[in-house]
């Protein structure tokens, strides 16, 4: 079945044979100002399949919270990799994404014969990968990937809330919407902004 986005066909994807162990490996996070990039690896179960799986931004909060549960319990295998903000300050966002994508999978209960990473780009791993363009929504591992991702650093931002509430990171996540600028140039930069970020280089005065 194609799937219709702005009026484009997304083609169906086809995962080559002889592989059995399939994991899906997708990121959250490489956009925001403060905190972790986090990945996520899932090997799921085709015993147990699971109903509604797609891209977490398609989805609501209510029913990521509801399958991130059934992922955990249904999936053969999960993982969550992550870098931190020095991580990547000192790598750049592309290595660090690529960099927790490796730990996802090597922090896999069950080593997969394959990977599937959302995107364009492969990290180096330890067995055959392939890139999917658009892969949250064509691949059921890398959509279990992205819900289970996005829960976490979600659940991470909201955690963060509690102990800088003047900064609102349970609405905007880190994202640089305008609250957050607003709330740096009163408040200032905390140990978790990411300094190689623009916006933040430019609060601490570094460019």
């Amino acid at each position: 079945m194609m799937i219709q986005k702005k009026d484009k066909l997304l083609e169906p994807f086809v995962i080559p044979v002889g592989y059995s162990l399939i994991a899906g490996v997708d990121e959250v996070g490489r956009g925001p100002l403060v905190g972790d990039v986090v990945t996520a690896a899932v090997i799921l179960d085709p015993n147990q399949p699971i109903d509604g799986l797609t891209d977490s931004k398609k989805l609501s909060e209510k029913k990521r919270l509801t399958l991130f549960p059934e992922i955990q319990q249904k999936a053969l295998a999960w993982s969550i990799g992550r870098c931190s903000a020095q991580e990547i300050d000192q790598l750049n966002i592309f290595q660090a994404t690529m960099l927790a994508m490796q730990r996802a999978v090597a922090g896999l209960a069950i080593q997969p014969d394959f990977v599937l990473i959302d995107g364009n780009k492969i990290p180096q791993l330890p067995m055959d990968a392939q890139a999917v363009v658009k892969g949250d929504l064509r691949v059921a591992q890398i959509s279990a990937a992205s819900i289970i991702a996005k829960v976490v650093r979600d659940q991470e931002m909201e955690a963060l809330d509690k102990m800088y509430p003047q900064f609102g990171f349970a609405q905007h996540k880190g994202y640089p919407t305008k609250a957050h600028f607003a709330a740096i140039e009163q408040y200032g930069v905390i140990d978790q902004h990411r300094r190689s970020f623009a916006p933040v280089k430019r609060a601490l005065g570094l460019q």
